[in-house]
């Protein structure tokens, strides 16, 4: 068969360097299904990934992409048949396994969930491994008593790609959104999205002793670190937040007091190795109901595979918003 192109990142004595590459096509194995990739996203893990900034990949060289949109061209899985179109996310892509930015892609028929009706793989990339993230995070918060009634969801780092589809997702859901941002220029953008108001880093920074001011019902945050500690001090009793990211750091400084004193309800959401029945059901809530009115909205670009590593450091430097498609 004939070869393929990949974005591959090779390690050197020099660090991690990329190049677009033909590699050899695979044949599925017993279980595989071999996939041409019609689109990807470009996901904060991935800009890690690919500039080394993270010590992600656990394996060189490798294809890097979480994430894949496309349809079936050969299948040894009972499940899966030529042509039908389907969705991967998580399970190692991108990490220890060959990931979404190729022309094919090879994976255990385990792995992925059929396209649901309602989307198709340019659309699924839009919400890509972001959005299933907010999906899941949502799912957790009301299986934990998370309602409307109980007050406004914050949304931390709301001008990023998993942000920005928490707060179209929340306010479509019926819920009042506020949403944080450093960046001013994205306020009327992310009140376009559905956010009843935006707020800057600046309105949490006073927020140091152990219980503040409850002001939120509950959050989704995207950013970790200090940031996160000070959404724990000013969440309201009985409210959950969905720990996302990291990008403001790893490390946690606060008290059990929220916990006790306020009954909050900390949920971390992983969403590599979600069971196969729940990532199908989240995939097809987010192509019903939650589904956000306009996708495009949250679109900020659509890039090729040349452009993946301006791009990254353009993610890493704080100077894209939104979502990124890789278009293959």
């Amino acid at each position: 068969m004939s070869p393929y192109l990949a974005f591959c990142i090779h390690n050197a004595d020099q660090g991690q360097r990329t190049r677009i590459e033909p590699r050899p096509r695979p044949q599925p194995t017993a279980g595989e299904v071999l996939i041409r990739v019609r689109y990807s996203s470009v996901n904060y893990k991935d800009a890690l990934a690919g500039t080394g900034r993270g010590k992600i990949l656990r394996r060189f060289p490798l294809v890097g992409g979480i994430d894949a949109a496309g349809e079936v061209e050969d299948s040894r899985h009972p499940d899966y048949q030529i042509g039908e179109a389907v969705i991967v996310t998580g399970w190692g892509l991108g990490v220890d396994h060959d990931g979404g930015y190729a022309e094919s892609l090879c994976v255990p028929g385990d792995w992925l969930v059929p396209m649901p009706v309602g989307l198709d793989a340019r659309a699924a990339m839009i919400l890509g491994t972001a959005g299933f993230t907010v999906a899941l995070a949502i799912h957790r918060m009301q299986l934990n008593g998370q309602r409307p009634e109980l007050g406004p969801i914050l949304v931390t780092g709301a001008s990023g790609g998993v942000g920005s589809i928490a707060v179209a997702i929340l306010a479509r859901l019926g819920y009042e959104v506020v949403a944080l941002s450093g960046k001013p220029d994205l306020h009327d953008w992310l009140k376009g999205l559905g956010a009843s108001r935006v707020i800057g880093r600046e309105a949490l920074a006073g927020a140091t002793r152990p219980l503040e001011k409850a002001e939120w019902g509950g959050a989704i945050d995207t950013v970790g670190g200090e940031l996160l500690a000070q959404v724990t001090r000013t969440t309201a009793p009985g409210g959950t937040i969905a720990a996302i990211g990291l990008a403001g750091g790893s490390e946690l400084h606060t008290t059990v007091m929220p916990f006790i004193l306020r009954g909050l309800s900390l949920l971390g959401c992983n969403s590599v190795d979600v069971p196969n029945p729940l990532r199908t059901e989240l995939w097809q809530r987010l192509a019903d109901d939650w589904r956000p009115a306009d996708l495009d909205t949250l679109l900020s670009e659509t890039a090729r595979l040349e452009g993946l590593p301006a791009i990254f450091e353009r993610m890493l430097n704080g100077r894209t918003h939104g979502r990124i498609l890789v278009e293959i």
